[in-house]
C-alpha cells in the first residue's frame, strides 16, 4: 500500500514549472481511503489539490480514482478591502477499472497508454482538451 507522500507534477508552460503537492489528509469514504495532497499557494482557497484512491467495488472490480482541481484566484476590492476569491476552477477526473483477474502488466500498459494519450504530440486529444476544439 503506497504511503501518502509529496507528488511533483510538471506543467506545460513555456518554461515548464514543477508543482509540489504535499500531504494534507487521508479520509475513509465510499471510494476507499482517499489521499489528498495540495500545492501551497499562500492563499488556501487557491491551493491546487490532487486526490487518489483505490476501491474494490461490490462487483469485485478494482476502481482507481485520480482527481486534480486547479483554482484561479484573483483579488477583489470592495470598499477598499482586498479579498482573494476563486474566479474559476479547472477539474480533471480519471477513473480506471480493472477486473480482479487482471495482471500487473495489463494495468501498467493501460496507464502507460493513457499517459501517452495525454502527450501534446497527440493532436486529436491535445487539441480537443487543450484548444477546446470539436472532433470532426
Amino acid at each position: 500500500m503506497p504511503q501518502l507522500q509529496n507528488v511533483v507534477l510538471t506543467d506545460r508552460a513555456a518554461t515548464p514549472a514543477n508543482h509540489t503537492f504535499i500531504p494534507v489528509n487521508i479520509s475513509n469514504g465510499a471510494k476507499g481511503n482517499l489521499g489528498t495532497v495540495e500545492e501551497s499557494t499562500g492563499v488556501p482557497i487557491g491551493n491546487p489539490q490532487l486526490q487518489v484512491a483505490m476501491n474494490k467495488t461490490a462487483g469485485g472490480r478494482y476502481q482507481g480514482l485520480l482527481k486534480l482541481r486547479v483554482p484561479v484566484v484573483a483579488t477583489q476590492t470592495i470598499n477598499g478591502v482586498n479579498t482573494p476569491t476563486v474566479v474559476r476552477t479547472a477539474y480533471a477526473d480519471l477513473t480506471v477499472t480493472f477486473d480482479p483477474t487482471s495482471n500487473e502488466d495489463e494495468r501498467k500498459n493501460l496507464v502507460g497508454m493513457l499517459q501517452s494519450a495525454l502527450d501534446s504530440s497527440k493532436t486529436l486529444i491535445n487539441d480537443t482538451l487543450v484548444k477546446l476544439q470539436g472532433v470532426y
